[in-house]
This record gives structure tokens, C-alpha cells and sequence, in this order.
């Protein structure tokens, strides 16, 4: 299997884009539709420049895009990215849901009760139960 560097630099600067909450957000805003700088810093309370450089990175991991519409330049998320995230993130949820399926059929096969685990029970009533029919222990016997 040949491994393609330039992907996983795609998938270090995506995911280190996304390290931080405030572009984590940005992106969150993003995926209900485009939107200006001023739009996209409205709720945070850091300047529009810090925003800016915020959408910089995104737009360096490849993220977001933007474009013109005469004066306005709306930042556009990029769903293709996204979803090349979800396809890496998938294919090892994948792996260990396999692991832990095969995991189950094992303990089912297992399981002396063929397939339901026992059900284990507590000590007070395994107590009483070697209590049942005496009132303790037998008194030692000693010779008189």
C-alpha cells in the first residue's frame, strides 16, 4: 500500500485547524451557509482581525474557501474537506467496531449459559444461604 504524505499534511492541518473551539465554531456557522468576516466575528468577542487569521488557517487546511460577490467576499465551507475527515475518522471506527463485535460473539460463545451472561449474586445472600436450617457453626466438642 503506497501512503500519500501530501494527504496526511491535508489531515495534520485539518485537524489541528479544528483544535480550537473558536474556529471549531466558525466552522459550525459555516455549515448553515456562507458568510462574511463581520458576520462570522459578530459573536466572539476578539477583533475581526483575530477572525481573519482564524479563517486564514481554516482556509490553509483547506476547509473553507472564499470568494467575491462585488464588495462582499463570503467564506464558504468546503463539505468535500469534511467529509475526507469523516472518511479517515470512519474507516478506524469501523476497525473497532469489528474488533468489539468480534469480542461479543466471543464472550456469547463463551458464556456457560449459552449466550446470556450469569448474573452474579450478592454476598448478604450467599450468606444466608449457608446460614439456612443452623443458627452458626456447631459447637466444638470437647472431651470431658
Amino acid at each position: 500500500m503506497i501512503l500519500d504524505p501530501s494527504s496526511d499534511d491535508r489531515l495534520d492541518r485539518a485537524f489541528l485547524a479544528l483544535a480550537d473551539p473558536v474556529r471549531r465554531r466558525i466552522v459550525a456557522r459555516l455549515s448553515r451557509g456562507p458568510a462574511t468576516v463581520n458576520e462570522l466575528a459578530e459573536p466572539f468577542s476578539i477583533s475581526k482581525q483575530a477572525v481573519s487569521k482564524h479563517i486564514q488557517v481554516l482556509e490553509h487546511a483547506g476547509l473553507v474557501t472564499r470568494s467575491r460577490d462585488a464588495q462582499r467576499r463570503p467564506v464558504h465551507l468546503d463539505p468535500a474537506a469534511l467529509e475526507a475527515l469523516t472518511a479517515w475518522i470512519d474507516r478506524y471506527r469501523l476497525i473497532h467496531e469489528q474488533r468489539f463485535r468480534s469480542l461479543d460473539a466471543l464472550l456469547a460463545d463463551d458464556s456457560p449459559m449459552g449466550g446470556s451472561t450469569p448474573h452474579k449474586r450478592d454476598a448478604s445472600a450467599e450468606a444466608s444461604d449457608q446460614g439456612a436450617g443452623s443458627a452458626g457453626p456447631a459447637p466444638e466438642s470437647r472431651p470431658s
